[in-house]
């Protein structure tokens, strides 16, 4: 029977390498700034062992690839209640990919943040009906994702990795992979008047999917 410890160690050390290479540095734990920041006070001291990895590009990856890990560690769950079948703790993890490494970690602070977020909703901070996130969202991120003389992406919309696994399976349960895509203003309005998933077949048509490139142009 895995302990947690066990679970853990299996999505770090063997589950991440593989899928994303050897090459990595990390991890960036979230402190209580990140959920302070979210208007939250109360924070369970076990939060802040979550954090994100940066990967190095690979031989079939020519990227920098940053992901989450945390938010499928079994938590509030004894390894006698494991379920492979069910979800293990909130059941995702959050990736992003960008063409190049970023001189001030925007992106590890992006997914910190995030990833501080979406604890506090499956948490009920902001409310019942405020649930986890989920392929298709749309999240607003101000001015987190911007290189000098580009368009700023204020947003992310969470896609359905195709070019790795969707979904992981742990002895605790499985998890889904939540890969965001940075974009602006006008195509967050695009995506409300059409739907994340057309805006997602139009970025990917135009090269601003999967890999979020703050030197790309608009698309709608």
């Amino acid at each position: 029977m895995s302990s947690m410890e066990d679970v853990w160690a299996c999505r770090e050390e063997t589950l991440y390498p593989r899928l994303f290479g050897p090459e990595r540095t990390g991890i960036y734990v979230l402190d209580f700034d990140d959920f302070k920041a979210l208007g939250a006070e109360d924070v369970d001291p076990r939060w802040l062992h979550l954090g994100v990895f940066e990967f190095a590009p690979t031989p079939v990856r020519n990227t920098w690839l940053y992901v989450t890990s945390g938010g499928s560690t079994p938590w509030e769950t004894e390894p006698a209640d494991y379920d492979p079948e069910d979800y293990s703790w909130i059941g995702s993890e959050l990736v992003i990919e960008v063409p190049s490494q970023p001189q001030d970690q925007w992106a590890i602070k992006l997914l910190r943040r995030l990833l501080a977020y979406n604890v506090l909703l499956a948490h009920s901070h902001f409310g019942e009906d405020k649930q986890p996130f989920d392929y298709g969202d749309r999240i607003p991120v101000g001015e987190a994702i911007r290189e000098k003389g580009t368009v700023a992406l204020r947003h992310v919309v969470l896609m359905e990795p195709k070019h790795y696994p969707a979904t992981a399976q742990l002895d605790s349960g499985r998890f889904d992979f939540l890969h965001l895509v940075g974009i602006n203003d006008s195509e967050r309005d695009w995506a409300k008047a059409h739907s994340s998933e057309a805006l997602l077949r139009l970025l990917e048509v135009h090269g601003g999917a999967p890999v979020t490139d703050a030197r790309r142009k608009a698309v709608a």
